[in-house]
């Protein structure tokens, strides 16, 4: 059957999950980049960008893992581009040039329709405004078996943690300080969701924990549908 896997997000110390001031600049926001260290010197990173070297330790091979049997991904709109509010025009390609590093087709959540738009190299991005839902029935659908990776960002996570749609959420912990930027699990009662720790691995630059939904009782889904004031 097919997860919803989130792979290789990174977060500081204190949670966060991008910088302040998210712009064309700055699309992990401020200080953000320092949240990516650990992906950046890995040989997955630097093949996607034509080089032949980076690392091949610990990190390396559990972002190799994270795109292991995916047959589609869900992003936000902000991880497709820095454009708010109705396309202009369809001049904005994405953050990755005329060839992406997905390879299979991509739903991108939006407000605002938008024709779907092929790339170089099987990436084609098809722009959903029903919700959070149907991204996920559709990204199913055209997975057709495998499994569907949510790519982020913070915000879209959240989304899909609150309806505890996700099956396997693994985190790469950086040891930096952000102070402020978007929090990835404020308010957020993961344990009265269903979810666990699974494990966690010490890599180079980043510690790795994985966290997996387990079958929740149905007093786990009345407890995760209440109002935190109202629990006890």
């Amino acid at each position: 059957m097919s997860k919803l896997r989130v792979q290789s997000f990174a977060i500081s110390i204190d949670g966060y999950g991008a910088g302040p001031n998210q712009d064309l600049q700055n699309p992990l926001g401020v200080r953000g980049p320092e949240l990516m260290e650990w992906f950046f010197h890995t040989r997955v990173w630097r093949k996607m960008h034509g080089h032949d070297d980076g690392e091949t330790g610990v990190d390396n091979g559990i972002a190799e893992q994270g795109f292991a049997g995916i047959g589609a991904w869900i992003l936000g709109r902000n991880m497709f581009g820095p454009v708010r509010g109705p396309w202009p025009d369809d001049s904005w390609k994405g953050w990755w040039g005329d060839e992406p590093p997905y390879h299979t087709p991509v739903f991108v959540l939006t407000h605002h329709p938008r024709a779907p738009l092929r790339m170089a190299g099987g990436t084609e991005f098809r722009f959903v405004t029903e919700g959070i839902h149907a991204a996920l029935e559709q990204a199913t659908a055209a997975a057709g078996g495998r499994d569907v990776r949510l790519g982020g960002g913070v915000s879209t996570i959240r989304q899909y943690l609150r309806a505890a749609l996700i099956d396997e959420l693994h985190l790469a912990i950086r040891p930096v300080l952000l102070g402020s930027g978007e929090h990835l699990l404020n308010d957020i009662d993961m344990r009265a969701l269903g979810y666990e720790c699974a494990k966690y691995v010490a890599g180079e630059r980043a510690t790795h924990v994985f966290l997996r939904k387990r079958r929740m009782t149905r007093r786990d889904r009345s407890v995760a549908m209440m109002p935190r004031l109202h629990r006890r």
